[in-house]
This record gives structure tokens, sequence and C-alpha cells, in this order.
């Protein structure tokens, strides 16, 4: 195919823009178009150190509570050995007044902080909360009811501290 060559009329009616085309340019300012790019990209670095912030936040509260549980996690095994001797039976009354007024202050320690101690006899068995480490068939007793509690459970919050290590009935 031959190009058809133009004359200089047609050439300059092709090149000449009409008015609208004029108001368009002036529309689209390359200043104009900067602001908005930088306007954009503020908003953007707002969002982010907003998230920054919430994120900061929260891993602050997470590692607080975490601590906590580390230190209650920590002083479980003198409850243990408080509720053992407990237990025992003791001839001097004084040594026996005096425990009980320790394990009073602990328990009292642990309520301050929040932590909830559970695992009695007679409560219905919780997976969720409770490690069944023995079973017992006795007709006298419900089904999933606890009827020993080797070691109580700690919860601090929703988390689980210890299990409490119990024996289930039927």
């Amino acid at each position: 195919m031959a190009k058809k060559k133009q004359t200089p009329q047609e050439e300059t009616a092709e090149t000449v823009e009409t008015p609208e085309a004029a108001v368009e340019a002036e529309a689209v300012n390359p200043w104009e178009e900067k602001y908005n790019q930088e306007h954009d990209a503020h908003l953007r670095l707002a969002a982010e150190y907003d998230n920054f912030r919430k994120r900061t936040i929260k891993e602050k509260e997470l590692s607080y509570a975490n601590g906590k549980s580390d230190a209650v996690e920590k002083l479980l095994p003198i409850y243990d050995n408080l509720e053992r001797a407990l237990n025992q039976p003791c001839e001097d009354a004084a040594y026996k007044k005096g425990i009980e007024m320790t394990m009073n202050e602990l328990v009292k320690i642990f309520t301050s902080l929040g932590v909830e101690i559970y695992g009695n006899v007679g409560e219905a068995f919780d997976p969720e909360i409770h490690n069944a480490v023995m079973h017992i068939d006795d007709e006298t007793l419900e089904e999933n009811v606890i009827q020993q509690v080797f070691q109580k459970g700690f919860k601090l919050g929703d988390k689980i501290v210890r299990f409490a290590m119990v024996q289930v009935a039927n």
C-alpha cells in the first residue's frame, strides 16, 4: 500500500489543538500531581506509624503477661510443698500455724496477681484445664467427676499456667 502524501494544510489541521484539549492539558498540572503523590506518601507513613504503635503496645502487654505467668510458674513448687506440709500430721501446733499462715499469704499473693487456683474433688472433669492421670470405676460417683486431686491447677486470665492433675471417676 502506498502512503498518501499530506498537504501542508492537512498537517497543520492535525497538530492544532482544540480548546477542549488545552483545558485537559491544564487540568493535569505537574505540581498538583506531585502534591497528590506526596500527600499519599504522607498518609501511608502515618498509617504505618499507627500500626507500629499498636503492635508495640500489644507486644508490651503480652511480654508483661508472659513474665507474670513465668514468675507464678516458678512459685508453684513452693505452693506444692506447703500443701504437702499442711496435709502431714504434726504435733507442734505453732509449727502448723506458721505453715498455714505462709500458705494463706502465698494464696493471697496469687489472688492479687489474678491467678485462679482450680481442681477440687467433686468438680466436673474438663479436658481443657484438667490432666487425667488415673481413672477409676465407682458406681457411687457420677460420670466424669474428679475423685482425687494430685496437683492443683493454676490459670492466669485465659492462660493455663499449670493443668490440674486429677483422678477421674467413671
